[in-house]
């Protein structure tokens, strides 16, 4: 509870609802001493509110009066910001330096309302949804924030690649307009994801076929459904590089074991509607091990049965479905359908293995589902092209119906 005696924000309420009315006062006859006056004072302002509400918060003793009084300062500075922004589109708040203080007062609520939310979060109810024109400011702060992490000089070559797919992620989910409930929640787990990216240190060394960024983000929960690709397809590239089929399953079973050691906060999430990364990669590596423990076997039998002169892969022959689209075009629709879930599998790994196999091309006849599915992440544009033009085909044909 804010003291009785006392209204800490007094002087920005005042400030924004008297001073910045663009209704009820001449703001254009403030002097260039008067500016001066109100921009040196918003900062005093900002660092007592923090520390009166510091103060305010640790002299109480009941956690209900506690979040009574985090909440009262979070919805009456959200309340501040939206009123500024509204105002600020006024005509008499256009001339430059009167915007400039505008602007300023903008900055600095929006870092109070951040101070709160890093500080207090425990206070507040963070699935309320978000106030549109503080969702504004927050996007803007965020994008910022993407643009200086893209900059970035990430020496590491995977790290790099890593960060500019993650940033893309992340910006399509801030500039996202789907209609869905965006709440403190949403904006608080992007304000921290982003902070532990700028401040990420990309000079540290790792043996483990997770680097230290993969270590943030799936200790972030980021369950993007393309970062868990990114994953999997390095490990996969890395396995299958060997010939050797028993020197495949201990790799993995190596990687296993670094990533049941890595931790994951599943009381937040990239994406709410996914399972947890842990979750999705446990059931992934389950299923990698399982095809290459029961490959071993299918090896023994196809050597017992090739000295009877049996060809085991021959039912697979004989029902292969030639297919006029080319390996890469096959391998953009395969990855889709997955993505989407339209074709729901322990992981793309099983899409394409289940699949690839009865698949042939006027060119081949077979087809590895480990190139297939490596091709789909560097597309030609051609290829892309061809496809969405394929896709337009059968819609038409649909539409006939």
């Amino acid at each position: 509870m804010m003291n009785n005696n006392v209204y800490p924000l007094e002087w920005f309420d005042s400030l924004i609802l008297q001073t910045f009315d663009p209704l009820s006062t001449n703001i254009d006859s403030l002097t260039d001493n008067d500016i001066a006056a109100i921009t040196e004072n918003i900062s005093k302002e900002s660092i007592k509110i923090q520390v009166h509400l510091k103060n305010e918060v640790f002299s109480l003793k009941k956690k209900r009066h506690i979040r009574v009084t985090v909440r009262q300062y979070h919805s009456t500075l959200i309340f501040l910001l939206d009123s500024i922004i509204e105002n600020r589109t006024a005509k008499v708040l256009q001339y430059e330096k009167i915007r400039q203080l505008a602007d300023l007062l903008i900055s600095s609520l929006d870092y109070l309302i951040s101070f709160i939310e890093d500080r207090f979060s425990y206070y507040l109810s963070l699935d309320e949804r978000v106030p549109i024109t503080y969702l504004m400011v927050c996007r803007k702060e965020l994008a910022l924030k993407l643009q200086r992490i893209n900059k970035r000089n990430i020496s590491a070559e995977t790290d790099k690649l890593t960060i500019k797919r993650v940033v893309k992620l992340v910006q399509n989910s801030i500039e996202a307009d789907n209609g869905k409930k965006l709440t403190y929640r949403w904006i608080l787990y992007f304000r921290e994801l982003l902070k532990l990216l700028e401040d990420y240190n990309d000079d540290l060394e790792t043996p483990s076929i997770f680097t230290p960024l993969d270590e943030l983000l799936i200790d972030h929960n980021f369950n993007s459904v393309q970062y868990i690709s990114i994953l999997t397809e390095r490990m996969t590239e890395q396995i299958y590089s060997i010939e050797k089929q028993s020197a495949k399953l201990n790799l993995l079973l190596l990687y296993y074991k670094d990533f049941k050691q890595l931790h994951s906060n599943v009381k937040i999430t990239f994406d709410a509607s996914h399972q947890n990364i842990k979750d999705v990669l446990e059931n992934w590596f389950a299923s990698e091990i399982s095809f290459l423990q029961n490959r071993d076997e299918m090896e023994e039998l196809g050597n017992v049965l090739y000295k009877r002169n049996i060809n085991p892969l021959q039912p697979i022959l004989e029902n292969k479905i030639q297919c006029t689209l080319s390996s890469d075009q096959m391998g953009l629709i395969l990855r889709a359908t997955d993505e989407t879930r339209i074709l729901k599998a322990k992981s793309m790994s099983q899409v394409f293995k289940t699949i690839v196999p009865y698949l042939s091309t006027p060119f081949k006849r077979n087809l590895s589902y480990q190139s297939v599915r490596s091709k789909s992440y560097n597309p030609e544009e051609k290829d892309k092209e061809f496809v969405i033009k394929t896709l337009e085909k059968i819609i038409k044909h649909i539409k006939e119906y």
